[in-house]
């Protein structure tokens, strides 16, 4: 059995905000950077393509409504024209990409926090949407449902992906590790809206330990960050964004080992992308300690069932009989 070993980026930044285009351009040069220091995975931040709706947090839903809208506009699917540069910057540089999106929905109007996993062959083998919006997401985004709960097996091993929050759902985790996952990618937003006794990036660091330490893998963690330019797009009216904005322990970008360790220095506010190798082998040892998979766990006690049929809105039944016939 062959154990991979790789090197894998993490970006920390803002996407070009409400622009799809130029955001895609933006991930691409990233690409480009990873793929030239020898990385073959690099994560992005949740929901990249192309920005967070911070005025759910600052306004009330009424004024936020017509930002909405503009974000619904700059939504995509996966099959769009302007999204296959990307994958064919995964082809073209030999990387694996997960990258966050706003995914527009089968109803017109209706978004999807969506995490896309793309080969190195540029292929979009998997996406996951987010089960639960955290709060004020829920005036934006449609929950997913448990047939995206997937794990992909890779060139570089075995890729599970969850967004923010769903990274404390204990049990949306369990169903990751259960289908084989070695390497997480836990993707999240710089929130400086939180309460103000809330550690941002300590909770992503805490969230990201626990996943590595219990299932003894790799957790790699993308957030962005809040550009000045997303300050002045909602400053007219959110005035109080911009001292938000300087909030510390926002955002924290970094890699932990099966050992629930921190891999190297993290990002903690600041932009940038940073790298880390990965040991797949690693992996193995810590598991004759606790196995939570295997000889750790008493699965004649406990029975976790995850629904993994596609939410299906509407049954179309036809019993119609024929009265002519009798």
């Amino acid at each position: 059995m062959e154990f991979k070993k790789f090197k894998a980026a993490t970006v920390q930044t803002s996407p070009v905000f409400l622009n799809v285009e130029k955001t895609i351009e933006k991930a691409i040069s990233f690409i480009k950077e990873a793929s030239q220091n020898g990385a073959q995975l690099i994560a992005f931040p949740e929901v990249f393509v192309a920005g967070y709706p911070y005025w759910n947090w600052v306004l009330t839903p009424v004024q936020g409504s017509k930002w909405y809208e503009e974000l619904y506009k700059n939504s995509v699917a996966v099959t769009d024209a302007s999204m296959q540069p990307l994958y064919q910057a995964a082809k073209d540089h030999n990387i694996h990409i997960v990258i966050g999106i706003n995914e527009r929905g089968d109803s017109y109007g209706e978004i999807y926090n969506t995490n896309l996993i793309i080969d190195n062959h540029g292929k979009l083998i998997g996406k996951h949407r987010k089960l639960v919006p955290t709060w004020a997401e829920k005036l934006t985004w449609t929950s997913g449902d448990g047939s995206s709960l997937k794990v992909y097996n890779t060139e570089i091993g075995p890729i599970g992906t969850l967004a923010c929050g769903e990274n404390t759902n204990t049990l949306a985790r369990f169903t990751l590790l259960s289908q084989g996952e070695l390497i997480h990618i836990a993707n999240y937003i710089s929130l400086p809206t939180a309460p103000p006794e809330y550690n941002m990036a300590e909770a992503i660091k805490i969230r990201a330990a626990a996943h590595s330490f219990e299932g003894k893998l790799f957790t790699i963690v993308s957030c962005s960050t809040i550009s000045k330019e997303i300050v002045d797009i909602l400053k007219p009216e959110a005035p109080q964004i911009e001292e938000l904005a300087q909030r510390k322990d926002a955002a924290f970008s970094g890699f932990i080992g099966p050992n629930g360790a921190v891999i190297g220095q993290p990002l903690i506010d600041d932009e940038g992308m940073i790298y880390a190798d990965i040991d797949l082998e690693k992996c193995i040892q810590p598991k004759q300690m606790h196995d939570i998979l295997g000889h750790y766990n008493r699965f004649d006690i406990f029975d976790l069932r995850v629904n993994t049929a596609p939410t299906r809105k509407i049954t179309f039944i036809d019993n119609h009989e024929d009265f002519n016939k009798r």
